[in-house]
């Protein structure tokens, strides 16, 4: 039976809504406390086991110093909620949602209509869909909906007779629905896990940081590299990689003249030259993986790095920040998320 940590709310409190994957609220509570607290905000969580979102209830400091999601593991999207409706006619969403707009008088920059990213989520998605264009077109005809202002409206179903709504700064919230990027598996990568390094150099880098450190003739080392999935994204860069691993690697890639692969143990391993970038996504301990890691940054032999940590099923936090912790201790630069192409763990990037 599911687990609940919820309330019933009034309309007009302040709150964070963030979006996470189904199955990490807890770790999602714990990172958004752990980080108003430190910043002296005072408030509680709420959610529901499985239920693929957290909500944050502070006062209305919360919403002015509100988190960006680049600094979040666990949440994929933040957003401050200005309304919460229960109890909605399903025969009528539209008026009561319309009268909270109308009574906040923000005309919006463009709408966004979501559910969580569970199955009950996906079940609402037409409803998603038909309700955005009649919202859309209530909000024009109100005058609500305007490019040249400055935030996105989001309307959040967690089901189909409640409703929350937020107001978010584009600059400083995820930039997909439902904060998750939509990648196309390429048909000639030979695992599905290359998405999750394509996945995190969209989310962990910005585009420019992109465009300086993903540049063609680049030298990578790919630790339990095959069959290639990760050593396919950094190909289709035209970056040379050393593919580290005792099983066989994909053929096409190894015909591509950009890879050398070595039949050796990750752990062992080190090039002769330092090399600009190392990508890890080895079955491991996290904590031996954050070592690892730790002693490539801090030895210089790459300048930056990309790697998995695969979380343990109890204190999934705490491993999470004792692992960032060893890694900080050598990088001037540690972003981690948990990918919508991940499961039981998170990525990590890491720089010298």
């Amino acid at each position: 039976m599911e687990k609940r940590h919820e309330e019933r709310l009034s309309t007009a409190s302040p709150a964070l809504l963030l979006y996470c994957r189904a199955g990490f609220e807890g770790e999602c509570a714990q990172e958004i406390t752990a980080i108003c607290l430190a910043q002296r905000i005072h408030g509680n969580t709420q959610y529901a086991d499985n239920s693929g979102f957290v909500e944050f209830i502070g006062d209305e400091q919360a919403l002015v110093h509100w988190p960006d999601w680049r600094q979040l593991i666990f949440a994929r999207q933040s957003l401050p909620r200005f309304a919460r409706l229960d109890a909605l006619a399903r025969a009528d969403r539209l008026t009561p949602i319309m009268a909270a707009l109308h009574a906040r008088g923000e005309a919006f920059r463009e709408v966004w209509v979501e559910a969580p990213d569970t199955n009950a989520g996906k079940e609402l998605a037409p409803l998603c869909k038909s309700f955005g264009n009649a919202l859309v077109g209530a909000l024009k005809r109100a005058s609500l909906l305007d490019p040249r202002a400055t935030r996105r409206l989001h309307v959040f179903f967690p089901q189909g007779d409640k409703v929350y709504l937020c107001a978010a700064d584009p600059e400083a919230s995820a930039p997909w629905p439902q904060g998750i990027p939509r990648l196309k598996f390429p048909r000639a990568a030979p695992s599905r896990s290359t998405l999750k390094l394509d996945e995190a150099f969209v989310s962990l880098l910005n585009e420019s940081e992109q465009e300086r450190w993903l540049k063609p003739g680049m030298r990578a080392v790919d630790l339990g590299a095959a069959p290639g999935g990760w050593t396919y994204q950094l190909v289709r860069r035209s970056i040379r990689v050393s593919a580290i691993d005792n099983g066989p690697m994909d053929r096409a890639l190894l015909d591509s003249g950009l890879v050398e692969h070595l039949r050796t143990d990750g752990f062992r391993y080190r090039p002769k030259q330092p090399v600009d970038w190392l990508v890890c996504d080895m079955v491991e301990q996290p904590r031996r993986i954050a070592e690892l890691i730790a002693r490539w940054l801090g030895t210089g032999a790459c300048k930056r790095a990309v790697f998995n940590l695969k979380l343990p099923m109890k204190k999934r936090y705490d491993e999470t920040q004792a692992c960032l912790a060893r890694v900080r201790a050598v990088a001037s630069d540690v972003r981690a998320r948990q990918l919508y192409h991940d499961r039981e763990e998170i990525t990590v990037f890491a720089a010298r």
